[in-house]
């Protein structure tokens, strides 16, 4: 037996829509990457150093 909200055509697209998160931080792609990857470098090469 299906219960009447379980049918397709009860679901409601009247509801907004949430921002997406990726959308709201891809304009700082450009700045992050490149401090990020530059801390990764020096955390391994610290570890490098550190184990030799």
């Amino acid at each position: 037996m299906t219960h009447p909200t379980d049918h397709p055509a009860s679901v409601s697209h009247d509801a907004p829509q949430q921002p997406d998160v990726v959308e709201s931080i891809a304009h700082a792609a450009p700045m992050i990457l490149p401090v990020v990857g530059g801390v990764l470098m020096f955390l391994l090469a610290f570890i490098a150093v550190f184990m030799a």
